[in-house]
Protein backbone atom coordinates (compact mmCIF):
# COMPACT_ATOMS: atom_id res chain seq x y z
CA UNK A 1 0.00 0.00 0.00
CA UNK A 2 0.98 3.06 -1.05
CA UNK A 3 0.42 7.06 -0.40
CA UNK A 4 0.72 10.11 -3.23
CA UNK A 5 0.01 13.30 -2.14
CA UNK A 6 -0.71 16.35 -4.39
CA UNK A 7 -1.35 19.79 -2.87
CA UNK A 8 -3.34 19.57 0.19
CA UNK A 9 -4.70 16.16 -1.17
CA UNK A 10 -3.41 12.88 0.46
CA UNK A 11 -4.68 9.12 -1.67
CA UNK A 12 -4.13 5.78 -0.02
CA UNK A 13 -3.55 3.54 -2.84
CA UNK A 14 -2.45 -0.32 -3.46
CA UNK A 15 -1.14 -2.00 -6.35
CA UNK A 16 -1.53 -5.63 -7.73
CA UNK A 17 -1.31 -7.70 -10.61
CA UNK A 18 0.41 -6.48 -14.13
CA UNK A 19 -0.80 -5.71 -17.56
CA UNK A 20 -2.96 -3.15 -18.53
CA UNK A 21 -4.26 -0.77 -15.90
CA UNK A 22 -7.20 -0.95 -14.43
CA UNK A 23 -8.71 1.62 -11.98
CA UNK A 24 -10.88 -0.09 -8.99
CA UNK A 25 -13.58 2.41 -7.47
CA UNK A 26 -15.28 0.48 -4.69
CA UNK A 27 -18.55 0.44 -3.74
CA UNK A 28 -20.29 2.16 -0.08
CA UNK A 29 -20.98 5.41 -1.44
CA UNK A 30 -18.46 8.13 0.52
CA UNK A 31 -17.30 5.52 2.08
CA UNK A 32 -15.74 3.77 -0.50
CA UNK A 33 -12.47 2.08 0.19
CA UNK A 34 -9.94 -0.63 -0.62
CA UNK A 35 -11.44 -2.94 1.82
CA UNK A 36 -14.23 -2.62 -0.02
CA UNK A 37 -12.11 -4.47 -3.57
CA UNK A 38 -11.21 -6.60 -1.26
CA UNK A 39 -13.10 -7.39 1.42
CA UNK A 40 -16.32 -8.90 1.89
CA UNK A 41 -18.59 -5.71 0.30
CA UNK A 42 -18.89 -6.99 -3.26
CA UNK A 43 -19.79 -10.28 -4.80
CA UNK A 44 -16.06 -10.87 -5.83
CA UNK A 45 -12.73 -9.82 -5.31
CA UNK A 46 -11.80 -7.50 -8.83
CA UNK A 47 -8.05 -7.20 -7.42
CA UNK A 48 -8.05 -11.44 -7.34
CA UNK A 49 -10.09 -11.91 -10.72
CA UNK A 50 -8.49 -9.41 -12.54
CA UNK A 51 -5.13 -9.03 -11.40
CA UNK A 52 -3.33 -11.80 -13.47
CA UNK A 53 -4.35 -9.49 -16.69
CA UNK A 54 -4.09 -6.51 -15.59
CA UNK A 55 -2.19 -3.37 -13.28
CA UNK A 56 -4.84 -3.22 -10.92
CA UNK A 57 -5.06 -0.22 -9.10
CA UNK A 58 -7.35 0.36 -5.84
CA UNK A 59 -7.47 3.64 -3.68
CA UNK A 60 -9.67 5.24 -0.92
CA UNK A 61 -11.86 7.76 -1.70
CA UNK A 62 -10.94 11.45 -0.08
CA UNK A 63 -12.45 12.08 3.02
CA UNK A 64 -13.82 8.58 3.42
CA UNK A 65 -14.01 8.26 7.15
CA UNK A 66 -12.95 4.05 7.55
CA UNK A 67 -10.20 5.11 4.88
CA UNK A 68 -7.21 6.66 4.63
CA UNK A 69 -7.22 9.65 1.73
CA UNK A 70 -8.06 13.11 3.46
CA UNK A 71 -8.23 16.36 1.60
CA UNK A 72 -10.38 19.76 1.02
CA UNK A 73 -14.47 19.67 1.20
CA UNK A 74 -15.06 20.95 -2.01
CA UNK A 75 -18.39 21.93 -1.79
CA UNK A 76 -18.90 23.56 -4.97
CA UNK A 77 -17.45 20.57 -7.11
CA UNK A 78 -18.16 17.50 -4.82
CA UNK A 79 -18.05 15.23 -8.00
CA UNK A 80 -15.16 16.79 -9.76
CA UNK A 81 -12.90 16.71 -6.60
CA UNK A 82 -12.99 12.84 -6.51
CA UNK A 83 -12.74 12.74 -10.39
CA UNK A 84 -9.53 14.89 -10.21
CA UNK A 85 -8.03 12.74 -7.41
CA UNK A 86 -8.47 9.85 -10.10
CA UNK A 87 -6.88 11.43 -12.97
CA UNK A 88 -3.90 13.04 -10.62
CA UNK A 89 -3.36 9.37 -9.09
CA UNK A 90 -2.97 7.58 -13.02
CA UNK A 91 -0.56 10.65 -13.92
CA UNK A 92 1.04 9.86 -10.85
CA UNK A 93 2.07 5.94 -11.93
CA UNK A 94 2.54 6.98 -15.35
CA UNK A 95 -0.49 5.56 -17.13
CA UNK A 96 -1.92 7.87 -19.99
CA UNK A 97 -4.56 5.06 -20.65
CA UNK A 98 -6.23 2.81 -18.59
CA UNK A 99 -9.84 0.92 -17.89
CA UNK A 100 -12.14 1.49 -15.21
CA UNK A 101 -14.64 -0.46 -12.93
CA UNK A 102 -16.54 0.69 -10.22
CA UNK A 103 -19.67 -0.18 -8.15
CA UNK A 104 -21.95 1.96 -6.68
CA UNK A 105 -20.49 4.95 -6.64
CA UNK A 106 -18.09 3.92 -8.90
CA UNK A 107 -21.14 4.60 -11.55
CA UNK A 108 -21.56 8.00 -11.36
CA UNK A 109 -17.89 8.56 -10.61
CA UNK A 110 -16.92 6.86 -14.05
CA UNK A 111 -19.33 8.90 -16.06
CA UNK A 112 -17.88 12.35 -14.67
CA UNK A 113 -14.48 10.31 -15.52
CA UNK A 114 -15.83 9.82 -19.22
CA UNK A 115 -16.54 13.09 -19.03
CA UNK A 116 -14.20 15.02 -18.03
CA UNK A 117 -11.35 12.81 -19.71
CA UNK A 118 -12.38 10.59 -22.56
CA UNK A 119 -9.42 10.34 -24.41
CA UNK A 120 -7.92 8.66 -21.68
CA UNK A 121 -10.62 5.70 -20.55
CA UNK A 122 -10.35 3.00 -22.85
CA UNK A 123 -13.72 1.02 -21.61
CA UNK A 124 -15.31 1.17 -18.33
CA UNK A 125 -17.45 -1.47 -16.22
CA UNK A 126 -19.99 -0.24 -13.79
CA UNK A 127 -21.28 -3.07 -11.42
CA UNK A 128 -24.58 -2.46 -9.27
CA UNK A 129 -24.34 1.67 -10.52
CA UNK A 130 -25.93 4.23 -8.66
CA UNK A 131 -28.63 6.22 -9.74
CA UNK A 132 -31.53 8.74 -8.81
CA UNK A 133 -35.20 7.32 -8.15
CA UNK A 134 -37.95 9.59 -8.76
CA UNK A 135 -40.05 8.19 -5.45
CA UNK A 136 -36.65 8.83 -3.57
CA UNK A 137 -34.53 11.75 -4.99
CA UNK A 138 -33.26 12.48 -0.83
CA UNK A 139 -32.16 8.98 -0.38
CA UNK A 140 -28.30 9.58 -0.70
CA UNK A 141 -28.47 13.08 1.10
CA UNK A 142 -30.42 11.31 4.18
CA UNK A 143 -28.00 8.45 3.90
CA UNK A 144 -25.11 10.29 3.67
CA UNK A 145 -25.98 12.89 6.61
CA UNK A 146 -26.53 10.37 9.08
CA UNK A 147 -23.98 8.07 8.50
CA UNK A 148 -21.04 9.90 6.68
CA UNK A 149 -21.27 13.32 7.56
CA UNK A 150 -21.39 12.49 11.52
CA UNK A 151 -17.95 10.36 11.31
CA UNK A 152 -16.27 12.92 8.73
CA UNK A 153 -16.65 15.50 11.44
CA UNK A 154 -15.66 13.27 14.14
CA UNK A 155 -12.09 12.18 12.42
CA UNK A 156 -11.67 15.74 11.01
CA UNK A 157 -12.37 18.84 13.49
CA UNK A 158 -11.60 21.47 10.89
CA UNK A 159 -14.80 20.51 8.57
CA UNK A 160 -18.42 21.25 10.00
CA UNK A 161 -21.51 19.77 9.79
CA UNK A 162 -22.73 22.71 8.17
CA UNK A 163 -19.71 22.48 5.54
CA UNK A 164 -20.56 18.03 5.14
CA UNK A 165 -24.49 18.94 4.80
CA UNK A 166 -23.75 22.11 1.62
CA UNK A 167 -21.54 19.42 0.13
CA UNK A 168 -24.12 16.97 0.23
CA UNK A 169 -26.30 19.35 -1.20
CA UNK A 170 -24.35 20.03 -4.23
CA UNK A 171 -23.51 16.91 -4.57
CA UNK A 172 -26.78 14.74 -4.71
CA UNK A 173 -29.27 17.92 -4.71
CA UNK A 174 -28.82 20.22 -6.88
CA UNK A 175 -29.69 18.15 -9.40
CA UNK A 176 -30.55 14.97 -8.46
CA UNK A 177 -31.62 12.72 -11.39
CA UNK A 178 -30.37 10.12 -13.09
CA UNK A 179 -27.06 9.31 -12.79
CA UNK A 180 -26.03 12.50 -11.07
CA UNK A 181 -22.79 13.51 -12.91
CA UNK A 182 -23.97 13.61 -16.66
CA UNK A 183 -26.82 13.93 -18.90
CA UNK A 184 -28.76 11.61 -21.12
CA UNK A 185 -27.74 13.39 -23.81
CA UNK A 186 -23.91 12.79 -22.58
CA UNK A 187 -24.71 9.40 -22.33
CA UNK A 188 -26.45 8.90 -25.76
CA UNK A 189 -23.30 10.33 -27.57
CA UNK A 190 -20.85 8.48 -25.34
CA UNK A 191 -18.77 6.22 -27.87
CA UNK A 192 -16.47 4.82 -24.88
CA UNK A 193 -17.42 0.97 -24.29
CA UNK A 194 -18.96 0.42 -21.06
CA UNK A 195 -20.69 -2.69 -19.55
CA UNK A 196 -23.39 -2.10 -17.07
CA UNK A 197 -24.05 -5.02 -14.45
CA UNK A 198 -27.69 -3.85 -12.97
CA UNK A 199 -28.87 -4.14 -9.43
CA UNK A 200 -31.84 -3.27 -7.85
CA UNK A 201 -32.09 -2.12 -4.44
CA UNK A 202 -33.21 1.51 -3.69
CA UNK A 203 -29.66 3.36 -4.28
CA UNK A 204 -28.91 1.09 -7.47
CA UNK A 205 -32.27 1.26 -9.35
CA UNK A 206 -32.40 -1.13 -12.41
CA UNK A 207 -34.32 1.37 -14.48
CA UNK A 208 -31.53 4.12 -14.62
CA UNK A 209 -29.01 1.34 -14.95
CA UNK A 210 -31.38 -0.30 -17.78
CA UNK A 211 -31.96 3.15 -19.41
CA UNK A 212 -27.89 4.13 -19.04
CA UNK A 213 -27.54 1.01 -21.21
CA UNK A 214 -29.86 1.46 -24.15
CA UNK A 215 -28.68 5.20 -24.35
CA UNK A 216 -25.09 4.61 -24.72
CA UNK A 217 -24.13 3.39 -27.97
CA UNK A 218 -21.52 0.93 -27.27
CA UNK A 219 -23.23 -0.23 -23.92
CA UNK A 220 -23.18 -4.19 -23.13
CA UNK A 221 -25.31 -5.47 -20.26
CA UNK A 222 -24.89 -8.46 -17.66
CA UNK A 223 -27.94 -10.75 -17.32
CA UNK A 224 -29.82 -9.62 -14.72
CA UNK A 225 -29.98 -11.17 -11.82
CA UNK A 226 -26.46 -11.55 -11.66
CA UNK A 227 -25.52 -11.69 -7.88
CA UNK A 228 -28.58 -14.24 -6.76
CA UNK A 229 -28.52 -17.14 -6.99
CA UNK A 230 -24.44 -16.48 -6.41
CA UNK A 231 -23.62 -19.22 -8.80
CA UNK A 232 -24.03 -16.80 -11.34
CA UNK A 233 -21.08 -14.48 -10.02
CA UNK A 234 -18.75 -16.41 -12.03
CA UNK A 235 -20.72 -15.88 -15.19
CA UNK A 236 -20.68 -12.43 -14.73
CA UNK A 237 -16.83 -12.57 -13.95
CA UNK A 238 -16.47 -13.97 -17.01
CA UNK A 239 -18.63 -11.41 -19.07
CA UNK A 240 -16.08 -8.40 -17.54
CA UNK A 241 -12.64 -10.22 -18.21
CA UNK A 242 -14.20 -11.01 -21.93
CA UNK A 243 -15.62 -7.29 -21.99
CA UNK A 244 -11.78 -5.71 -20.71
CA UNK A 245 -10.30 -8.26 -23.40
CA UNK A 246 -11.92 -6.74 -26.73
CA UNK A 247 -11.06 -3.40 -25.64
CA UNK A 248 -8.05 -3.79 -24.30
CA UNK A 249 -5.28 -2.14 -26.68
CA UNK A 250 -2.92 -3.99 -27.80
CA UNK A 251 0.65 -3.87 -26.17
Amino acid sequence: MSFFEKGPVRIHYEEAGSGFPLLLIAGGGLNSNISGITGAYPPFNAIKEFGNEHRCIAYDLRNAPPGQSSGPLEIDRPWDSHTDDQLALMDHLGFEKFMVLGFCIGGPLIWNLIKRAPDRVVAAVLAMPSGSRPEMRDLFYNNNMAGWAPELTKRRPDITMEQAEKFLTRMYRTDPDFVFTVTRDFVRQCQTPVLILPDDIPAHPYAVAMESALLAPNAEVSLFPWKEPKERVPLAVRQIRSFLRAHRPAS
